[in-house]
């Protein structure tokens, strides 16, 4: 059976701690409902957006936000249906995310000595796999290719010199190559490896394997992320690595090339650049969702401040809240011009509900009147 070669070296235990902590922090970080649910469409957003970009699509950022939410642009017909596409991915990751989360044991459950633990392990399958290609290539490709393992022998190519960057296994050995590696993600002692090296892991084998004939990339970079789903790491789905792949696509393609290159045979290759490559972007992209977490969480005190209960707010009062907190608070003035197209009496009763949810407070008179963070 598959066995990865990899070292832990001292930079991937560094990456991994940050993770770790960026984790902890953002698990237990007492976010207003209204920011989680802005900070996940957010990381679908970026996830679509640069998911697809790095293969070529050349929607902006703000057209694929309005596909996202269902409405139109003008664009080429393949760069819409690549977009739509990949956010009917990143649908499918979270229903399956949602239907494990569910079925996973209750803390009195934990007890039971008739609940076995590993009837409730996560079971990586090809299905998944061939499902998530499906939902990446329809109405991009044939038909008879999509969901299907490629049937013939293709070759990677710079395109810049021309010369062959990557040269896959033939197709007859795709379905054995896969067989592999899903049994290895099945397989308990691979279910000890830390889920940040099993997702770096499952994303290069998958590129390296390039079972199908197209959309390889975002097929492993989507799969990559249900060892991280289901094994706890799901970051109340905050982040994104797409973003900083794109961002960083020369060293990104040069780390999968040069591992390529460390041997003819895929499951001979030592896999430690890539996997200290990966881990890094992750603990880079937890980190700054950290730190915004935090920045508008202001800690548990303030969620004992509010008695622990939720508040609710719209776009308008989420974005007071966010000017106070970048600049320490903000005069009416400030607010017109923050929200140029809403009259004056719909913002005082904004700034009115967050002083009556203690979200913030009031200082001064009423003409100039200044408004900022409650203090914890």
């Amino acid at each position: 059976m598959f066995s990865p070669l990899f070292t832990i070296n001292n930079q991937i235990l560094k990456n991994i701690g940050i993770i770790e902590a960026a984790k902890a922090i953002i698990d237990e970080a007492p976010l207003i409902p209204a920011y989680e649910k802005q900070f996940q469409q957010e990381a679908i957003v970026r996830t679509v957006h640069y998911g697809t970009r790095i293969e070529g699509n050349d929607l902006t950022y703000q057209e694929v936000a309005k596909l996202v939410e269902g409405r139109q642009v003008t664009a080429t017909e393949r760069d819409i249906q690549e977009v739509i596409n990949y956010r009917n991915v990143i649908t499918y990751l979270e229903e399956i995310w949602a239907t494990y989360d569910a079925a996973l044991p209750l803390p009195e459950e934990k007890f039971n000595a008739n609940i076995n633990p590993k009837d409730r392990l996560f079971f990586f399958s090809e299905t998944i796999v061939k499902k998530i290609h499906e939902l990446t290539t329809t109405k991009i490709i044939p038909e008879t290719e999509v969901g299907k393992y490629r049937r013939q022998q293709v070759v990677l190519k710079n395109t810049r010199t021309g010369e062959i960057a990557h040269r896959p296994p033939p197709a007859i050995e795709v379905p054995y190559l896969m067989s592999d590696l899903i049994a290895w993600l099945n397989d308990p002692k691979s279910r000890e490896i830390h889920p940040a090296i099993r997702a770096a892991i499952t994303q290069y084998i998958l590129v390296a394997i390039h079972p199908f004939i197209e959309g390889n990339g975002r097929v492993s970079r989507a799969y990559a992320m249900l060892p991280l789903y289901v094994e706890g790491y799901d970051i109340r789905r905050l982040f994104s690595l797409e973003e900083y792949f794109d961002r960083n696509a020369e060293n990104y393609y040069n780390t999968l090339q040069s591992t390529h290159e460390t041997n003819s045979d895929i499951f001979q290759r030592d896999i430690t650049n890539w996997t200290t490559y990966y881990t890094g972007a992750l603990a880079i992209e937890l980190s700054r969702v950290k730190d915004k977490v935090q920045s508008l969480s202001r800690d548990l005190k303030f969620k004992q401040k509010l008695g622990g209960k939720q508040v609710h707010l719209t776009e308008r009062q989420i974005k007071l809240v966010e000017y106070m907190q970048q600049f320490g608070g903000l005069r009416m003035p400030d607010a017109k011009s923050l929200l140029p197209m809403v009259s004056d009496d719909t913002i005082w009763r904004d700034l009115k509900k967050l002083i009556d949810d203690k979200v913030c407070e009031k200082r001064g008179s009423t003409k100039g009147a200044y408004y900022c963070l409650s203090n914890v």
